[in-house]
């Protein structure tokens, strides 16, 4: 079985495409292989597991930590998600930018951002579930957020009313977590 790459606007991010094989009786697929991500490019050693379920208009996000650095690969295994990674990385030339994506538990993708990212979703559908594994252990001292709809970035979210966690309705903009940081001192 292959797994395919996209490229995004934003080179780092990137649209992970395994082969998937349907039959009759239901579908098949190698989610991942350490080998063909090495090979790609990617990640091969990832060192935690999420998923979270959540209802039509829930936002998670814009969410990041920095030690350790860390990346996420995520999909969407049940239901239909927009997903958002926004560079975040102090100097970069597409900083404030970012990659959305729509994916359903029919198109089994997945979008890798890599540190540096503030990530996040929005449920389209009913109910949905996403999945992701992560290059980082959780770290609650050294994670933060960026507001979902900080008008600097620009995103066009699905939905306007949605439901947040009080953490994330207290976010920072990109412009004060950008003031925090120490001159050139902060990289990831």
């Amino acid at each position: 079985m292959q797994v395919s790459i996209e490229r995004t606007s934003i080179d780092d991010v990137i649209i992970v495409k395994p082969e998937l094989y349907k039959d009759d009786r239901g579908f098949f697929m190698e989610a991942f292989r350490a080998d063909q991500y090495r090979d790609l490019g990617l990640p091969s050693a990832f060192v935690q597991f999420n998923h979270s379920g959540s209802v039509k208009g829930t936002v998670r996000g814009l969410h990041f930590q920095w030690e350790p650095p860390m990346g996420k690969l995520m999909r969407v295994t049940r239901g239909a998600a927009f997903l958002v990674a926004v560079d975040i990385r102090k100097g970069s030339p597409t900083l404030g930018k970012h990659v959305a994506v729509t994916l359903n538990a029919e198109k089994p993708h997945f979008v890798w951002a890599p540190a540096g990212f503030a990530r996040g979703f929005a449920v389209i559908s009913d109910y949905a579930e996403i999945q992701y594994l992560t290059t980082g252990i959780y770290n609650p001292q050294a994670e933060s957020g960026i507001l979902w709809n900080d008008p600097a970035l620009q995103i066009q979210w699905p939905v306007s009313d949605p439901i947040l966690s009080g953490k994330d309705t207290k976010a920072q903009t990109l412009l004060q977590w950008l003031e925090t940081q120490e001159s050139d001192n902060f990289k990831y």
